[in-house]
Protein backbone atom coordinates (compact mmCIF):
# COMPACT_ATOMS: atom_id res chain seq x y z
CA UNK A 1 0.00 0.00 0.00
CA UNK A 2 2.81 2.41 0.93
CA UNK A 3 4.63 1.89 -2.37
CA UNK A 4 1.41 2.23 -4.34
CA UNK A 5 0.58 5.53 -2.63
CA UNK A 6 4.09 6.97 -2.90
CA UNK A 7 4.99 5.85 -6.41
CA UNK A 8 1.65 6.53 -8.08
CA UNK A 9 0.37 9.30 -5.80
CA UNK A 10 -2.87 7.40 -5.26
CA UNK A 11 -5.57 8.69 -2.99
CA UNK A 12 -6.77 6.75 0.07
CA UNK A 13 -10.11 5.91 -1.58
CA UNK A 14 -8.35 4.40 -4.63
CA UNK A 15 -5.99 2.30 -2.49
CA UNK A 16 -8.79 1.00 -0.28
CA UNK A 17 -10.56 -0.17 -3.44
CA UNK A 18 -7.38 -1.75 -4.90
CA UNK A 19 -6.56 -3.66 -1.69
CA UNK A 20 -10.16 -4.22 -0.57
CA UNK A 21 -9.58 -2.60 2.81
CA UNK A 22 -11.27 0.20 4.72
CA UNK A 23 -9.91 3.74 4.48
CA UNK A 24 -9.03 3.62 8.19
CA UNK A 25 -6.98 0.44 7.68
CA UNK A 26 -5.14 1.91 4.69
CA UNK A 27 -4.33 5.08 6.65
CA UNK A 28 -3.22 3.15 9.75
CA UNK A 29 -0.89 0.79 7.87
CA UNK A 30 0.50 3.52 5.63
CA UNK A 31 1.60 5.51 8.68
CA UNK A 32 2.92 2.42 10.52
CA UNK A 33 5.12 1.35 7.59
CA UNK A 34 6.25 4.93 7.00
CA UNK A 35 7.26 5.20 10.67
CA UNK A 36 9.28 1.97 10.40
CA UNK A 37 11.05 3.21 7.25
CA UNK A 38 11.94 6.47 9.01
CA UNK A 39 13.29 4.59 12.04
CA UNK A 40 15.44 2.41 9.74
CA UNK A 41 17.37 5.38 8.36
CA UNK A 42 20.59 4.05 9.94
CA UNK A 43 20.18 0.83 7.94
CA UNK A 44 18.93 2.40 4.70
CA UNK A 45 21.53 5.18 4.51
CA UNK A 46 25.24 4.46 4.09
CA UNK A 47 28.07 6.11 6.02
CA UNK A 48 30.40 8.60 4.31
CA UNK A 49 33.42 6.93 2.71
CA UNK A 50 36.63 8.94 2.92
CA UNK A 51 38.94 8.97 -0.11
CA UNK A 52 42.43 8.20 1.25
CA UNK A 53 45.98 8.22 -0.15
CA UNK A 54 45.63 4.47 -0.82
CA UNK A 55 42.68 4.91 -3.20
CA UNK A 56 43.28 2.95 -6.44
CA UNK A 57 40.17 4.10 -8.29
CA UNK A 58 41.39 6.34 -11.13
CA UNK A 59 38.26 8.49 -10.90
CA UNK A 60 38.53 9.21 -7.18
CA UNK A 61 42.22 9.12 -6.25
CA UNK A 62 42.55 12.83 -7.04
CA UNK A 63 39.99 13.78 -4.40
CA UNK A 64 41.77 12.94 -1.14
CA UNK A 65 39.64 13.91 1.84
CA UNK A 66 36.41 13.80 -0.20
CA UNK A 67 33.42 12.20 1.51
CA UNK A 68 31.09 12.08 -1.49
CA UNK A 69 29.01 14.33 -3.69
CA UNK A 70 25.68 16.09 -3.51
CA UNK A 71 23.09 17.56 -5.81
CA UNK A 72 19.44 18.55 -5.82
CA UNK A 73 16.64 17.27 -7.97
CA UNK A 74 12.97 18.08 -8.35
CA UNK A 75 10.18 15.61 -7.65
CA UNK A 76 6.71 16.43 -8.96
CA UNK A 77 4.02 16.65 -6.28
CA UNK A 78 0.37 17.52 -5.90
CA UNK A 79 -0.35 20.23 -3.36
CA UNK A 80 -3.37 22.21 -2.25
CA UNK A 81 -4.41 24.98 -4.61
CA UNK A 82 -3.35 27.72 -2.18
CA UNK A 83 0.21 26.25 -1.98
CA UNK A 84 0.82 25.90 -5.73
CA UNK A 85 2.58 29.27 -5.99
CA UNK A 86 5.27 28.25 -3.50
CA UNK A 87 5.90 24.89 -5.14
CA UNK A 88 5.72 26.11 -8.75
CA UNK A 89 8.92 26.18 -10.77
CA UNK A 90 9.98 28.29 -13.75
CA UNK A 91 8.18 26.21 -16.38
CA UNK A 92 4.98 25.65 -14.41
CA UNK A 93 5.84 22.29 -12.83
CA UNK A 94 4.79 21.84 -9.22
CA UNK A 95 7.57 20.06 -7.34
CA UNK A 96 9.66 19.73 -4.18
CA UNK A 97 13.40 20.30 -4.14
CA UNK A 98 15.18 17.16 -2.84
CA UNK A 99 18.83 17.26 -1.76
CA UNK A 100 20.68 13.95 -2.13
CA UNK A 101 24.18 13.23 -0.81
CA UNK A 102 26.01 10.08 -1.97
CA UNK A 103 29.31 8.46 -1.12
CA UNK A 104 31.75 7.53 -3.96
CA UNK A 105 29.98 4.14 -4.29
CA UNK A 106 26.75 6.00 -5.17
CA UNK A 107 25.01 5.00 -1.92
CA UNK A 108 22.86 7.63 -0.24
CA UNK A 109 24.35 9.21 2.88
CA UNK A 110 21.78 11.94 3.45
CA UNK A 111 18.46 12.98 1.89
CA UNK A 112 16.49 16.14 2.62
CA UNK A 113 13.08 16.50 1.04
CA UNK A 114 10.22 18.92 1.49
CA UNK A 115 11.55 22.27 0.29
CA UNK A 116 9.27 23.89 -2.25
CA UNK A 117 10.39 23.75 -5.89
CA UNK A 118 10.96 27.49 -6.00
CA UNK A 119 13.67 27.25 -3.27
CA UNK A 120 17.26 27.76 -4.44
CA UNK A 121 19.64 24.79 -4.12
CA UNK A 122 21.99 26.78 -1.88
CA UNK A 123 19.12 27.58 0.50
CA UNK A 124 18.23 23.88 0.78
CA UNK A 125 21.90 23.00 1.44
CA UNK A 126 22.17 25.70 4.10
CA UNK A 127 19.12 24.23 5.82
CA UNK A 128 20.64 20.71 5.67
CA UNK A 129 23.84 21.95 7.33
CA UNK A 130 22.11 23.89 10.12
CA UNK A 131 19.43 21.31 10.98
CA UNK A 132 19.69 19.25 14.13
CA UNK A 133 20.98 15.85 12.96
CA UNK A 134 21.63 17.33 9.52
CA UNK A 135 24.53 17.04 7.11
CA UNK A 136 27.91 17.28 8.85
CA UNK A 137 31.33 17.84 7.29
CA UNK A 138 34.29 16.92 9.53
CA UNK A 139 37.19 19.40 9.56
CA UNK A 140 39.62 18.77 6.71
CA UNK A 141 37.07 16.91 4.59
CA UNK A 142 34.69 18.04 1.88
CA UNK A 143 31.86 17.10 -0.45
CA UNK A 144 31.85 17.71 -4.21
CA UNK A 145 28.96 19.52 -5.83
CA UNK A 146 28.11 21.18 -9.13
CA UNK A 147 28.83 24.73 -10.20
CA UNK A 148 25.31 25.80 -9.22
CA UNK A 149 26.66 26.19 -5.69
CA UNK A 150 29.39 28.52 -4.45
CA UNK A 151 32.62 27.17 -2.97
CA UNK A 152 32.47 27.12 0.81
CA UNK A 153 34.32 25.46 3.65
CA UNK A 154 33.66 21.73 3.44
CA UNK A 155 32.36 21.89 -0.14
CA UNK A 156 34.13 22.01 -3.50
CA UNK A 157 32.58 23.08 -6.80
CA UNK A 158 34.34 22.84 -10.20
CA UNK A 159 35.80 25.91 -11.85
CA UNK A 160 33.22 27.71 -13.93
CA UNK A 161 33.80 27.73 -17.66
CA UNK A 162 36.09 24.68 -17.65
CA UNK A 163 35.09 21.70 -19.77
CA UNK A 164 35.64 18.50 -17.85
CA UNK A 165 36.30 15.22 -19.61
CA UNK A 166 33.15 13.18 -19.11
CA UNK A 167 34.60 10.40 -21.28
CA UNK A 168 36.95 9.55 -18.42
CA UNK A 169 33.92 8.85 -16.22
CA UNK A 170 31.90 6.65 -18.56
CA UNK A 171 34.35 3.74 -18.81
CA UNK A 172 33.12 0.58 -17.13
CA UNK A 173 30.55 0.14 -14.41
CA UNK A 174 30.02 2.85 -11.84
CA UNK A 175 30.04 5.95 -14.06
CA UNK A 176 28.07 8.96 -12.90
Amino acid sequence: MLLSIISHHKKNCVVKHDFIRSGRTVNKHFHLVLLVVCKMHTVLLAKPTLITDECQDLRWKWFKGCLGMLDSTFVDVRVAEHDKGRYSMRKGRVAVNVLGVCNPNMQFIYVLSGWEGSAADSRVLRDAIHREGGLRVPAGNYYLYNSGYLNAEGFLAPYRGVRYHLREWDRGVGGP
